[in-house]
């Protein structure tokens, strides 16, 4: 007479696989934000500490106020002492500067590179010859 049919419990399994599937997206998770979160910002970090560590005197930098200026003298190793107008130093610490956005160019580079001063007499040279054209054509 009743339709519905009764319910049993079971008996405790002692199944090993039910317990991993249970961990396996936990750990699938953790390999996720390791991969997506965690890897990253550690890469990041080494980058923003070894550009710390790299900077001379003569880099332009900016800093976490967004100030920009041109490193004077490094202090010490927490400090440098930054130009930021003319006649106007200011001390700052290293874990302030957000970014370095050019390093001055070697002297060797400077001497035994092409200037810009080339440039600009190739440039004449081409005036030059298209002068020298014109007055064939108009010969002609």
């Amino acid at each position: 007479m009743f339709l519905i049919s009764p319910a049993y419990a079971q008996a405790l399994g002692g199944s090993s696989t039910s317990t991993i599937m249970q961990m396996a997206p936990l750990a699938l998770i953790f390999v996720v934000f390791y991969f997506f979160l965690i890897r990253p910002q550690q890469k990041k970090a080494k980058e923003t500490k070894a550009m710390l560590e790299a900077i001379r005197r003569g880099d332009r930098v900016v800093t976490g106020g967004g100030i920009i200026g041109t490193v004077a003298k490094v202090v010490n190793n927490d400090e440098v002492l930054v130009d930021i107008a003319e006649n106007t130093r200011v001390r700052v610490m290293r874990t302030t500067i957000v970014s370095v956005l050019a390093k001055p160019a070697p002297a060797d580079a400077k001497a035994s590179g092409k200037d810009e001063d080339d440039d600009e007499n190739d440039g004449g040279d081409d005036e030059a010859k298209d002068k020298t054209k014109d007055s064939a054509k108009a010969g002609s």
